[in-house]
């Protein structure tokens, strides 16, 4: 009998471009097991930290989705996407060159403790029965209702026209959102170009597996 019979917790570093069912479609694939399920998606463009539950750790899924996150990434200012990242193309360029370093970090305070967060349009929250972005693929207004997020901890270091940070908040949090946001508050726009998770409680993107450990792990056990 092999490890994954009994079950197991894997920490897999997602692929860029790669969504999270791929990665579960992988896993599978591998270990030819059904019972196998993710604790937070990730969009395609975001890079970092997937748990992944196979066997009788799916139970364990909700509990894990359940904690806190932290994510590292970069906003570009000076325009706005549909999407608010590189899902869809930039925008309503403006010139924000006079932004500084101060103004960013008082920008990112507004948004950090407790706070309503209206989730993005182009996301898979479900609303009367279709997906959100089903709605914005074709035009349609769809209107989502601000939910309480907590973010614990929101540093910027602006390297024009970037800021790169850090994000500790608690689930359901749309990074997407707070690069949207951040831009709305400085005046200037801004989409989200990058993020990678790096931890989920304490679980961290340090003692992830790439898919090609993954693929040696597998290997060497497998079958005993």
């Amino acid at each position: 009998m092999d490890i994954f019979s009994e079950g197991q917790v894997l920490l897999i570093d997602k692929p860029y471009d790669w969504t999270s069912f791929d990665v579960i479609r992988k896993v599978r694939r591998l270990i030819k097991i059904k019972k196998i399920g993710h604790a937070g998606t990730l969009d395609p463009l975001a890079t970092g930290l997937l748990i992944v539950c196979t066997g009788k750790f799916t139970k364990k899924i909700n509990e894990y989705m359940a904690q806190e996150k932290e994510y590292t990434g970069t906003i570009v200012l000076g325009a706005t996407t549909p999407t608010f990242d590189l899902e869809s193309i930039p925008e309503n360029f403006k010139d924000c060159s006079h932004i500084t370093q101060a103004d960013v970090a008082a920008a990112a305070k507004v948004f950090t403790g407790e706070i309503q967060q209206v989730p993005p349009v182009y996301s898979a929250i479900k609303k009367d029965g279709k997906r959100a972005y089903e709605f914005a693929r074709k035009g349609q207004e769809v209107e989502l209702k601000a939910r309480k997020i907590v973010v614990s901890e929101f540093t910027t270091t602006l390297q024009y026209p970037e800021v790169h940070f850090k994000i500790v908040c608690s689930t359901g949090t749309y990074i997407r959102s707070l690069a949207n946001d951040l831009g709305k508050e400085l005046g200037c726009g801004g989409y989200l170009s990058s993020l990678c998770r790096t931890r989920i409680g304490e679980f961290f993107l340090k003692d992830a597996m790439s898919m090609e450990g993954l693929e040696e792990f597998v290997k060497k056990n497998q079958n005993g």
